[in-house]
């Protein structure tokens, strides 16, 4: 998760209450305007998916792979997928909407999908609004927010990168641009079986029975799997696996299996509550959360240890929460020595839980008071004892950019060549809000914001830096920390844990006034 780049809510009360009408009541603040009428719009913004199950401690659908089948022509397919057992079990595929104790569509050791593009029985005519890109779920949530806020039903999509679809008929909203976008759809991809005789085009959303498991990216998945069509007319394959589970594939890959049990347990708290608190992430798309890094690392629990297993049972069933409801328990690498407010990661409204303030001893803190500016950043970088998480290999930083790899970078030839990079805007923790590049082309100046500053330039670990001149066309960016920088970092809990901080310190440290609630068999906080 950034080791998480970045995390927020809807449905109903079965739903996104299903965690929360959760955590945005706490984190993101609707526009001021009075809600007007439900805008509806003659057309769907887009192909119709069903909506994912109701959450539960027994249930997550995660995204193992996705857009699978995606650029399928009549006369070239898309990469099939392959699919393996893990013993000597067969795998059994059946479709979701077989009866039961009917014979399955396949069994084998094996089984070979391709994909087909069919024609459409009747047409179907989609027209939307896409505001976007964004840098991530959060800030395409906020602009989704706002749009809610006026009755309009605001759907945040992730066809390659996070955007909001709106009904064609919208209202505008100030500072958000848009981009019409219409089609016709005549045809569908459909997972093909391969077969001895030529196999079968199928139908409908599938189901992958695995006993022996799956072979999956060098591990092996336990399952139940199903294989289900998106919103953007490609496919996902998906397992459908218990949140304990689930968080003995996430622990481990988010802050490392050799971490002190005490960070080890912080860990499993947070992934655990933001698992819930995020189950909504892609409802568009009928499933609850992806298994990379634009959610939580998630891979195959068997590797997670005994010290693993053992934070995750020492606290089972507990999340974070704020007046009642779970948090956003957003987390990073390393913070570079301050910790970050949340509207300084993303376009959302301030948390009273995650707060800018200095990450140290108390010389530490004495030394660096809030806010930071460019000079006291400058300061800030040139040491770190005191610090917690100063061990990081990413604690402190340096990347140099050419003006050849700014424009490539930002992709846009409207701004000629680059001349100035400042930092027009910081944030209380000194993290940049604002970086404004200038060139002599027409498109100049380009101002990132935000997280739009690490999406475009990848290299930059963070937005905790400061920018000095290193020679014609070349600027060297000197910063601290991996990652927002707001909530836990994980570089600090091991520091504390190992400084003897139990699992209640730690949270309270990064996470001031939450408190740790158990959760509901159906995913709720009580």
């Amino acid at each position: 998760m950034n080791r998480m780049q970045s995390g927020q809510p809807l449905g109903s009360i079965a739903r996104s209450l299903v965690l929360l009408g959760l955590i945005t009541a706490g984190c993101q603040a609707q526009e001021a305007a009075a809600p007007v009428a439900s805008v509806s719009s003659a057309l769907p913004t887009h192909r119709a998916v069903p909506s994912p199950p109701a959450v539960t401690t027994d249930q997550l659908w995660v995204a193992l792979d996705d857009h699978l089948g995606q650029g399928t022509r009549r006369d070239q397919p898309a990469a099939p997928l392959r699919l393996s057992s893990a013993g000597a079990a067969f795998l059994v595929l059946r479709s979701v909407d077989a009866a039961p104790g009917s014979a399955p569509l396949a069994e084998g050791a094996a089984l070979q999908i391709s994909w087909r593009l069919v024609p459409l029985a009747k047409s179907v005519k989609v027209s939307r609004l896409v505001a976007g890109p964004y840098a991530s779920f959060e800030s395409a949530d906020r602009v989704a927010e706002r749009w809610r806020a006026k009755g309009v039903t605001a759907r945040v999509a992730h066809p390659g990168e996070w955007e909001v679809w709106v009904p064609s008929e919208a209202p505008a909203l100030e500072g958000v641009t848009t981009r019409p976008w219409r089609q016709t759809i005549t045809t569908e991809v459909r997972p093909h079986l391969e077969g001895p005789q030529g196999g079968q085009t199928l139908t409908g959303a599938l189901e992958l029975e695995a006993p022996d498991g799956l072979r999956w990216n060098g591990g092996v998945m336990q399952g139940p799997f199903r294989l289900q069509p998106d919103a953007y007319g490609s496919w996902t394959l998906l397992e459908q696996v218990p949140l304990e589970r689930y968080l003995e594939g996430v622990v481990p890959h988010e802050i490392g299996a050799g971490s002190p049990p005490a960070a080890l347990q912080a860990q499993a708290v947070l992934a655990r509550t933001w698992a819930l608190a995020n189950s909504h992430r892609f409802d568009l798309d009928g499933y609850h959360l992806c298994s990379d890094t634009q959610c939580q690392v998630y891979s195959d629990p068997r590797l997670a240890g005994s010290a693993v297993r053992q934070a995750i049972g020492a606290t089972s069933g507990q999340v974070l929460q704020w007046q009642g409801k779970p948090i956003s328990a957003v987390y990073h690498a390393s913070n570079g020595g301050v910790m970050a407010s949340a509207p300084e990661a993303w376009a959302m409204a301030p948390a009273a839980y995650l707060k800018a303030q200095p990450d140290g001893d108390q010389t530490w803190r004495e030394q660096r008071a809030l806010p930071l500016d460019a000079a006291a950043v400058t300061r800030l970088l040139q040491g770190g004892a005191g610090a917690y998480g100063a061990g990081h290999p990413l604690f402190r930083w340096q990347r140099t950019y050419s003006a050849a790899q700014l424009q490539t970078a930002l992709a846009d030839p409207g701004l000629g060549a680059i001349r100035d990079l400042k930092v027009m805007e910081r944030g209380p923790s000194g993290r940049a809000l604002r970086l404004r590049i200038s060139g002599d082309g027409p498109d100049s100046p380009v101002t990132l914001r935000l997280d739009a500053i690490r999406r475009r330039l990848r290299r930059l670990p963070s937005t905790l830096f400061v920018i000095h001149p290193a020679g014609p066309g070349l600027w060297q960016f000197q910063g601290g920390g991996f990652g927002h920088g707001a909530g836990l970092s994980q570089a600090g809990a091991i520091d504390l844990a190992r400084r003897g901080w139990p699992l209640k310190r730690i949270l309270s440290h990064y996470y001031p006034g939450a408190t740790l609630a158990p959760v509901s068999p159906a995913g709720k906080a009580p």
